[in-house]
Formats: structure tokens, C-alpha cells, sequence
């Protein structure tokens, strides 16, 4: 949150990044209504997503801070987790009077289910890349809308806007100047001509390559 606090100021913006989960919430969706309609709400938003911490299954009580809430558990219905299925049983042990589950035990548990959850959202990445590449190996040389995803030391990554697709304009192809990686701001600077690629700038992109092999989808900035 430090660095989302940081970079918003750059657009005169502020974050309350201090006290309590509620005032830390209220603060950030007053910054999503002031940016709402200009020009850097998407990339505000992107950064503040990226800004947030993974969820972490413990037998500690965090709260919830999207939520703002003090008090939170995983509980779903229909249930879709086996974290849930814990729950619903140390309910349903405690309803009837049973003792105090240990606690050390469920703190393994719940570290076996983060990784696990890491584990499963790593397949489903794969999963959506391979489908990805597989429907737009017929359409090199087509060309798109899309947006500037992501900002790496070796490329961007832009995303289609028509079918959400993302592939990468390499740093080689960027050959009309020597762009630095500007990390804490999430963009590539040219060092001559001082041209900027920003997270969230809208692109022009044609289909370079698609490799199903390596999952990876190349494309070419148009001009």
C-alpha cells in the first residue's frame, strides 16, 4: 500500500496508509471516486489491485480489508473449497458442544490450502494461456485495440480489448530508442526522444507470433 500511497501522489492524489483497516478502505475507495472518468483512472486501478496482498488461509483472525471488516471467515455456499469444508465443521463441532480443535494442527491445514490454492490458480493460468494462443494462431497478422497490461524490464505486455488476449511486444522490437525499465512507475522511458509506455495507455497491436508449444503470444506495436 506504501507504494500505491507513493505513486498516486504523482497525479495529486492522497491514501490515508496508516490506522485502522477501516480507515485504510474508506480512504482508497474515496481515491476510486476521485479518479473515477479521467484519464489515469485504469492505470490507478491496476496499480491498487496490484498493491493488494494475496489471500492467506489461517486459524488467525486478520479481518478482511476490501471488506473493511474486523471479523471474517471463509463461508460459501455452495461450498467450493475445502477451506470452507473446515469451517462448516468446527461450526457444526462447536454447535453441539465439542472441544476446542487444535490449533496448531489447522494452522497446517490452512498453510497445505494456500499452496495449494497457489498451486490451482498456476493451472488455471496455464490453462487460459494455452486456449489463448490456440484461438489466435489463425490470426497473425491481424491487427487489434488493446491496452498496455504490464511493464516489464524485457517488454510489455498488452491485453486485447475486443477478447481480452494478451501477448508481448518484446524489448528488442522496440527499436526507435533505448527504453529504460522505470519500475516505481510502472512504465518504459526513452532515453532520447523521452517517449513513455504506461501501464493502462491504449495501443494499436498486430499478431507477431503464436507458439502453443511455450504458451506465449508475441505481438508488434503498429504505429
Amino acid at each position: 500500500m506504501e507504494t500505491l500511497r507513493e505513486f498516486v501522489v504523482k497525479f495529486g492524489y492522497k491514501i490515508k496508509t496508516a490506522g485502522t483497516k477501516g480507515e485504510t478502505a474508506r480512504s482508497l475507495n474515496k481515491l476510486m471516486s476521485e479518479c473515477e472518468g479521467r484519464n489515469e483512472q485504469n492505470l490507478i486501478q491496476m496499480v491498487a489491485l496490484r498493491a493488494m496482498m494475496k489471500a492467506h488461509y489461517t486459524i488467525h483472525n486478520i479481518g478482511h480489508f476490501g471488506l473493511a471488516f474486523d471479523y471474517y471467515t471463509h463461508f460459501t455456499s455452495p461450498i467450493r473449497r475445502y477451506p470452507d469444508l473446515m469451517v462448516h465443521r468446527l461450526l457444526t463441532r462447536y454447535a453441539v458442544g465439542g472441544r476446542s480443535a487444535n490449533k496448531d494442527h489447522y494452522e497446517e491445514l490452512c498453510e497445505h490450502c494456500s499452496d495449494m490454492e497457489q498451486v490451482a490458480q498456476n493451472a488455471e493460468r496455464d490453462s487460459i494461456k494455452y486456449k489463448m494462443v490456440e484461438y489466435m494462431s489463425d490470426k497473425l497478422g491481424e491487427e487489434f485495440d488493446a491496452h498496455i497490461s504490464g511493464i516489464q524490464a524485457f517488454g510489455i505486455y498488452c491485453e486485447i480489448d475486443e477478447n481480452h488476449c494478451e501477448g508481448l511486444v518484446p524489448m528488442r522490437d522496440l527499436d526507435d530508442d533505448y527504453y529504460e525499465f522505470d519500475e516505481k512507475n510502472y512504465c518504459l522511458m526513452g532515453r532520447r526522444h523521452h517517449h513513455r509506455y504506461q501501464l493502462g495507455d491504449a495501443v494499436r497491436i498486430k499478431v507477431a507470433q503464436a507458439n502453443l508449444e511455450k504458451k506465449q503470444l508475441d505481438f508488434a506495436l503498429v504505429d
